[in-house]
């Protein structure tokens, strides 16, 4: 292999595959890139056998061929480079390593063959649609913060999407849980989409995926099978294993009941909720809402350091109530908050609450109350 290259495009398609490998491996080959030179294109490919990504970009070839290196190495050298150059790669005969030339900086990297490259062969796809690129971007958006870290509830580790009927129309809808909140999104079902297997999308995935869906005009491909899902952007294809578990009935936890009704302006709200938390101990972060008509007092006690209060004039005519929520929580949720209010559910001190946002946007949040 031996082929010529500009540093930004080598560069660009790099940072999108190397994010996946993994810094520490017990498998050496997973450690690797794989490149891949045909016909006027590089092709690149890395994987952790969970995720897989590849990218092709433009290249003149000298000689085409196939080789894999480390993927953090290589990235690391070609970030060094100056900008606009121009980078050689090219194998040595016998395949052992490969060098890496610009300018007057030479390097030679260690390399592993290319037939010991693991292929995370997809099978087929029973369902295929195409989503805008800004409708895959708000569901991840709205609902990725509420994914579980507990690795014991595996099932929650990732986005939980499938279609829906609502309100007569046919939705794609993103939910994600942690047990102490809950977010929901929908957008209208693409053609293609009706009768999919609901799915469960792994938090490494999605994270690598709102990474790639930034540019607003592209059109994603999207492949889904029982196992399995692939995405293609551009001139990157992502293909995932799916997690293999059943997501809770979320629809028991969404409260119908709520009659107290708060407004609140977002951006004031996530403000004074901030400025008071500061005094809380990161262990507790519980913040109080006291509500009375047309104002709200946030308070937060902290027997080790003191104590805050703020007053926030709110549109509120229910009884006076009192309510915690975890600060953190408030504040991950006012950040997906699209429009300038927000309308907040409320039951009592111990019922979940639901918030939406008065922009219209289809997706609403489910959260848990602490006791203060």
């Amino acid at each position: 292999m031996r082929i010529t290259i500009e540093r930004s495009n080598l560069l660009k398609s790099l940072n999108h595959v190397h994010r996946v490998v993994e810094r520490r491996n017990t498998i050496p080959i997973l450690s690797n890139v794989l490149l891949r030179a045909d016909a006027g294109s590089l092709e690149m490919k890395a994987t952790d056998l969970d995720l897989e990504i590849t990218e092709a970009t433009p290249a003149q070839v000298e000689q085409a061929g196939a080789t894999t290196v480390p993927a953090h190495l290589l990235y690391d050298i070609v970030r060094k480079l100056p900008d606009g150059s121009e980078v050689l790669l090219a194998n040595t005969p016998d395949g052992g390593s490969m060098t890496v030339a610009s300018g007057r900086s030479k390097f030679s990297l260690q390399c592993l063959p290319q037939s010991d490259f693991p292929d995370l062969t997809a099978g087929s796809f029973s369902h295929t649609f195409k989503l805008k690129a800004t409708d895959l971007k708000m569901l991840i958006d709205r609902t990725q913060f509420a994914i579980s870290t507990e690795e014991t509830r595996y099932y929650l580790n990732g986005i939980f999407v499938h279609t829906i009927e609502s309100d007569g129309k046919l939705k794609l809808r993103a939910v994600a849980t942690d047990g102490h909140r809950l977010a929901r999104a929908d957008v209208e079902a693409p053609s293609g989409s009706e009768g999919m297997p609901g799915i469960i999308i792994p938090r490494k995935t999605v994270g690598e995926l709102q990474k790639l869906v930034d540019n607003p005009d592209l059109v994603v491909a999207v492949e889904v099978s029982d196992a399995k899902i692939r995405f293609t952007i551009g001139s990157v294809v992502l293909t995932s294993k799916l997690i293999d578990g059943t997501f809770p009935d979320y629809q028991r936890v969404i409260p119908a009941g709520n009659d107290k009704e708060l407004k609140i302006g977002c951006q004031s709200f996530a403000q004074a909720v901030d400025r008071v938390s500061t005094i809380s101990s990161e262990r507790g972060r519980a913040v109080k809402l006291a509500l009375s008509e047309g104002q709200m007092t946030l308070t937060v006690n902290n027997p080790d350091s003191g104590s805050a209060t703020e007053e926030l004039p709110v549109g509120y005519e229910s009884d006076p109530l009192e309510i915690g929520f975890n600060a953190k929580y408030l504040l991950d949720i006012t950040a997906q908050l699209s429009g300038e209010e927000a309308v907040f559910m409320l039951a009592d001190p111990g019922s979940p609450t639901l918030v939406r946002d008065l922009a219209g946007d289809d997706a609403l949040y489910v959260l848990m109350p602490m006791r203060v």
